[in-house]
């Protein structure tokens, strides 16, 4: 793959495409210098430049940082939006412009335990409710990375791993410090462009976390 130009997250693509036509939800592209340290600090696997496990895990940080920065579907280059599909655990799916109504932590966070077991309730967070908590929470960010991809595409499944640092107030709990981190296995729905070291847009993404 080519070499990242100064400026640019080597982790996510379209964060300078066609800014001036792309609705930012901040009024322009975010920025991960610390979060892309946390990772580096802390990954367990560094892929080869333009190996699928790399492609992988960059296309679903692509794919995060459009629902969660992106205002608009039709900005979104990493999924095909009339067709993508986000299911997490099983649940029934959820469409693009759901997804995106509700965002990332209350798409991936939503689930049906009695209200008692619930630590948190996505169905009582907004959008803006559900980044705030995270992002004090967890000031450096979340990291997350692939473990091991088992299948290559049109299906491709893999293991990921998703860790941050407590440093912050979250919901009345102070601060520990402590990592907190899951592991999950996944699978999208799409084809491989190995040539151009990306992948297609995505059909469907598929989540069970632990």
């Amino acid at each position: 793959m080519a070499t990242v130009p100064a400026g640019r997250d080597k982790y996510r693509s379209f964060l300078d495409d066609e800014s001036d036509n792309v609705q930012w939800r901040h009024g322009g592209p975010p920025t991960y210098d610390v979060v892309n340290q946390l990772f580096e600090q802390g990954r367990t696997k560094e892929w080869e430049k333009g190996s699928l496990e790399e492609i992988v895990q960059n296309a679903i940080k692509t794919w995060e940082m459009e629902l969660s920065h992106k205002v608009r579907l039709q900005d979104f280059k990493s999924i095909n939006h009339e067709k993508f599909n986000l299911i997490v655990n099983g649940r029934e799916g959820l469409k693009g412009e759901e997804a995106l109504k509700m965002g990332s932590y209350n798409a991936l966070l939503k689930n049906s335990l009695p209200k008692e077991f619930q630590y948190y309730k996505a169905d009582e967070e907004s959008f803006e409710s559900s980044h705030e908590a995270f992002r004090s929470a967890f000031p450096r960010g979340f990291a997350w990375e692939v473990i091991h991809v088992y299948s290559g595409p049109p299906l491709i499944s893999f293991k990921f791993r998703h860790w941050g640092i407590f440093e912050g107030p979250f919901k009345g709990h102070a601060p520990t410090g402590e990592k907190v981190e899951f592991y999950g296995i996944a699978t999208v729905k799409k084809a491989l462009d190995c040539e151009q070291g990306m992948m297609k847009k995505a059909h469907e993404l598929r989540l069970m976390k632990d």
